[in-house]
């Protein structure tokens, strides 16, 4: 554990509560993607099915328990509490195309060819194009909410904290993972455009749009 892995992961935590408390406090998930929340429930499951035969720590326990409990509460809130709500219309991205490349990937590039660290590879892949559906959709409404634009922004703020931590472990412990690092910049690039609409518009009092 560093600085940048624990400001990230507490970066991670606060985009997940806003996004909850933004469905929950205003009964709507209007201008949410399901489809990206249902990727992020599927990477979480996979990668954490080691929850039960790999003990690392109390922390890291707690972090896997509430990132999958939160994963779901998302998905029954945007596709049961509040399902009235959800701008399917809107939410169109053709995740198969996605989930399929991700998983052949995971089979073929991966550390060890055993069904866990397959997985947690599938996990890492997956995860680094889920929000993708979530900023097409963005895209094609034109505009995000601002509690919408914090919840992108402290996500990308958490990939961003976590490349410095892949730097950080392999300057000090040696370590280097490949696999998570490219995943990492690909997610982290993916932010690029979204950072700088949120720096100029949204800390600024306006609100975020997007060309549709």
């Amino acid at each position: 554990m560093n600085l940048f892995r624990f400001l990230g992961d507490l970066s991670h935590l606060l985009a997940i509560i806003l996004l909850l408390l933004k469905i929950w406090k205003s009964r709507s998930c209007a201008g949410i993607s399901g489809k990206s929340q249902v990727l992020f429930a599927v990477v979480f499951t996979a990668r954490y099915l080691d929850l039960f035969t790999n003990y690392i720590s109390l922390y890291n326990t707690c972090m896997k328990v509430v990132y999958i409990a939160c994963s779901f509460t998302t998905v029954w809130m945007i596709y049961s509490k509040f399902k009235a709500t959800y701008d399917g219309n809107h939410d169109t991205f053709r995740v198969e195309f996605l989930v399929i490349p991700t998983a052949i990937l995971a089979f073929l590039v991966n550390h060890d060819f055993t069904p866990l660290e397959i997985l947690w590879t599938f996990s890492i892949y997956l995860e680094s194009v889920a929000i993708l559906p979530q900023l097409f959709m963005v895209s094609k409404t034109g505009e995000a909410e601002t509690i919408t634009s914090h919840y992108l922004f402290a996500l990308g703020v958490y990939r961003t904290l976590y490349l410095f931590n892949w730097i950080w472990r392999y300057h000090f412990e040696g370590f280097f993972d490949l696999i998570a690092i490219v995943a990492g910049l690909v997610q982290t690039v993916l932010y690029c455009d979204f950072f700088y609409l949120y720096i100029t518009k949204v800390l600024k009092g306006k609100k975020l749009s997007l060309p549709a």
